[in-house]
């Protein structure tokens, strides 16, 4: 990380294109969490339908 940039980019480039990776990562991250989520919800609704039903 205390590596200098060897493509001639200035210092503040740099920092700029390893945060905007950092977040693109971040946001595919975060996607596909809630993509888990909402379809772990979907399934979750059903079974506690019927486990209160059945109660």
């Amino acid at each position: 990380m205390t590596q200098k940039p060897s493509s001639g980019k200035s210092t503040q480039q740099a920092r700029e294109d390893r945060l905007k990776a950092a977040l693109k990562a971040n946001m595919a991250k975060r996607k596909a969490q809630a993509r888990a989520r909402s379809a772990g919800a979907t399934d979750e609704g059903k079974d506690n339908k019927t486990t209160s039903e059945g109660s």
